[in-house]
């Protein structure tokens, strides 16, 4: 999967004096995970298996160049306390596409909208069973057809499934903040936003790998990071 990286910016509704920031950095993965596997049922299914020259594969570990991880939510935990935030304007799409969920993981802001397409030709459901949030189970009979959806309250790695095609998943992080973005297939990633020189907390959240953290100085608007997500046994 090609994974597109996502960088959300919204303006801080603070006091505070902010500055154009851009945090960069990349994620790695220690350890050898499991190898991506083609899903057969993709192309054994009478409708979707028209929909597909190439094999669907799993994409619980995408690792790319230099042990490289995509597909993990890196944003700012902890340094922010007490300031509010406009969710942005943007809505970021989650489609249906090909009988797979594209992207795999995708981060919005709390509050924000996004969208959920069905862009194949018969009916997919989408089944979110978010933890925190209120989950929702509604069906897309048409290509093309599109709903709008928010949730209000921040939550990690919220589920969403296919009922009609059980391997189709994906999750949805929701940040309290919009200093945020999901690493691309080669682990990078980009957060730019009006975010203060100062310290904070920085974190990336893998599905399967958890979450590890590390202590970032924003100096002159910019700072970079490495963090590296430990393959769980």
């Amino acid at each position: 999967m090609n994974t597109t990286l996502k960088t959300l910016v919204a303006v801080a509704a603070t006091g505070s004096v902010l500055n154009a920031a851009e945090l960069t950095g990349k994620i790695t993965v220690k350890g050898t995970p499991p190898p991506a596997k083609a899903i057969s049922a993709v192309k054994a299914d009478p409708n979707c298996g028209k929909t597909r020259t190439d094999d669907a594969m799993t994409r619980t570990w995408v690792v790319g160049a230099d042990s490289g991880l995509g597909n993990v939510v890196v944003y700012i935990k902890a340094g922010l306390e007490g300031k509010t935030f406009t969710a942005p304007a943007e809505k970021p799409l989650i489609d249906q596409v090909g009988c797979m969920y594209e992207p795999y993981v995708t981060a919005v802001m709390a509050g924000q909208t996004f969208q959920v397409r069905n862009s194949d030709a018969f009916m997919h459901n989408v089944n979110a069973t978010p933890k925190i949030n209120k989950g929702f189970n509604f069906a897309q009979a048409n290509a093309g057809q599109v709903n709008e959806k928010v949730f209000d309250k921040p939550e990690l790695g919220a589920k969403f499934a296919c009922n009609v095609h059980p391997w189709m998943i994906s999750y949805v992080s929701v940040m309290e903040n919009p200093f945020f973005a999901v690493s691309d297939k080669d682990g990078k990633f980009t957060i730019k936003g009006d975010l203060p020189d100062g310290k904070y907390t920085l974190a990336a959240y893998h599905q399967k790998g958890g979450e590890v953290t590390q202590d970032i100085e924003v100096k002159g608007g910019k700072a970079t990071a490495s963090l590296a997500i430990e393959v769980k046994q």
